[in-house]
């Protein structure tokens, strides 16, 4: 009979680490439990810890059955037709890409198609198929540009599964109460307890959708609690109101300008200098007034411009930050604030009444011009002004490639954004057509998509351009990639033309025409699986 000093399912407390620690000081050190020094001792030590693993094991009693799964919600959006589901099992399996580096050849991209092809199928209210879901939440853990999208697709299945895989957690933090439905506006005790006790993104959710139902509802829910929050909290919840952003919402702004944190100030004066007729806007335009008048002493009218000398507590108050960034002057820093906030609407009483093309043309004095410029140009962005916008973009056609008041093509695609669709593809069309594709990257990504008619038939026609040149297509992959996406799959046939490889000039580069022939190919698969994929989403799904 064997005999054991303790009963094997009930080893002494703390066996097990008094054993590891043995092993890591070595048995020359520390003397193994129930074992004696010497030679035997590494012997005795690894009998023990077999001994005592063999109990643990054993000694384990069973665990109550944890509670089994709700079933997953179900999905009452109508089921997608059976080519179009097919369709979003090949993009979602597709992950050819192309970070090797190498030549793309002529096969579409398609993982680049999939943001297009879910907008698509949102728009049209469908709901995912139950098993493309995994693959759908692993696109969206790889790429967050895909998350709205795909979680708006995927549905509150999605969120289910998510609350079983630690992998898909994302989603929950996605979503408004991490899955949870948020009250309706009529459930005030809900909406009272979610905002007092939920955590900070359920409290961000929250507020933005009773901002969307009910502007004055959310800005009260704010004013209740705006004492006690966190300065970095406070940021995220006045953001919020932009909006629906009217002028009900001054006398909180107003409030807010006095806060302690010098963001939230900031952030508060830039909303009020967004309604024209705040108290804060007046006091801006009295002030850049000031500065900016029509001097009529030359033999031109000339504005002329004299910075402000100081920063006082008030213009402080009012959002104007004091400091200076590195290489930048104080009085200009100061004056292109001043004139960010005031209302575009003060400007022609100002200066003679004139208009706002008549004023951007006017000579600045003493090399004010680019400051003053472009100050206009961040403050037609933010009133969301067309009139001062078209002034200082000028003609797309001009020498200066963009108008006598944009200072950049950042500038000038942030003023394109106050334009209508069709008015702003046909300004973009007109500037590749005078410029090329060289300084147009940015511009093509502010323009709705499909790309109108003028604006694509210029995206073409400078490709082309650019062929013939006999130059490699590296340099415009850019655009040719935003084309892929872009472009009116209506267009296609016009390409055919472009498919064949061109005769190579002396001057040419060495297989140029080839590799353009190659893209172009590409291009036109790109736009015919486009036309394909909108034709699956609209069959019947009978």
């Amino acid at each position: 009979m064997i005999r054991t000093s303790a009963p094997v399912d009930a080893p002494a407390a703390g066996a097990w680490e008094e054993l590891v620690t043995t092993a890591l000081l070595g048995t020359d050190r520390r003397r193994p439990p129930a074992g004696a020094p010497g030679r035997d001792a590494p012997a005795a030590l690894l009998d023990a810890a077999a001994a005592l693993t063999v109990s643990r094991r054993a000694g384990l009693l069973p665990a109550p059955a944890g509670e089994r799964p709700r079933p997953a919600p179900a999905d009452p959006r109508p089921v997608l037709p059976q080519a179009a589901a097919r369709r979003l099992t090949q993009l979602l399996a597709d992950r050819s890409g192309t970070a090797g580096g190498g030549r793309r050849g002529t096969a579409p991209d398609l993982m680049e198609l999939l943001p297009q092809w879910l907008a698509a199928a949102n728009a049209r209210g469908y709901a995912a198929p139950p098993q493309a879901l995994p693959a759908l939440l692993d696109a969206a853990r790889g790429r967050t540009d895909l998350r709205p999208a795909a979680l708006a697709f995927a549905g509150p299945r999605a969120l289910w599964l998510a609350r079983l895989n630690p992998d898909w957690r994302f989603a929950l933090r996605a979503a408004p109460g991490g899955g949870a439905a948020l009250p309706g506006p009529e459930d005030t005790a809900r909406i009272r307890r979610l905002w007092e006790e939920g955590l900070f993104a359920e409290r961000v959710a929250l507020l933005a959708a009773i901002r969307q139902q009910r502007p004055e509802a959310a800005r009260e829910l704010l004013a209740g609690t705006w004492a006690t929050e966190r300065a970095e909290d406070r940021l995220m919840f006045l953001d919020s109101l932009r909006a629906g952003l009217g002028p009900d919402d001054e006398p909180f702004l107003e409030q807010a300008l006095a806060d302690r944190s010098r963001n939230v100030r900031s952030t508060a004066a830039e909303l009020l200098s967004a309604l024209p007729g705040s108290a804060l806007a007046a006091r801006m335009a009295e002030r850049a007034a000031a500065c900016v008048a029509v001097d009529h002493t030359r033999d031109t009218p000339t504005i002329a411009v004299e910075a402000p000398h100081e920063c006082d507590a008030s213009m402080e108050r009012d959002g104007v930050v004091a400091k200076a960034p590195s290489g930048r002057g104080e009085r200009s820093w100061w004056l292109g604030q001043l004139l960010e906030a005031t209302p575009l609407g003060t400007w022609s009483p100002r200066l003679g009444g004139r208009t706002p093309q008549e004023i951007v043309a006017l000579p600045v004095a003493d090399d004010w011009q680019g400051e003053l410029h472009a100050a206009w140009c961040r403050a037609a962005v933010r009133q969301r002004d067309a009139r001062w916008a078209r002034a200082l973009l000028g003609e797309p056609a001009a020498p200066e490639a963009g108008g006598p008041g944009a200072v950049s093509l950042a500038e000038r695609a942030k003023l394109l954004g106050t334009l209508g669709g069709a008015e702003r593809a046909e300004w973009v069309a007109g500037f590749i057509a005078a410029h090329g594709l060289s300084e147009a990257f940015q511009l093509l990504g502010v323009c709705a998509v499909p790309w109108a008619e003028p604006l694509g038939r210029a995206v073409v026609d400078a490709l082309n351009i650019a062929r013939d040149a006999g130059s490699y297509p590296w340099s415009f992959s850019g655009v040719m990639g935003l084309a892929e996406r872009c472009l009116d799959p209506a267009q296609a046939a016009r390409l055919d033309g472009l498919l064949a490889v061109p005769d190579e000039t002396e001057d040419a580069s060495p297989g140029a025409g080839g590799y353009w022939a190659e893209a172009f190919q590409r291009l036109v698969t790109t736009l015919r699986l486009r036309a394909a994929m909108a034709e699956e989403l609209d069959a019947p799904t009978g």
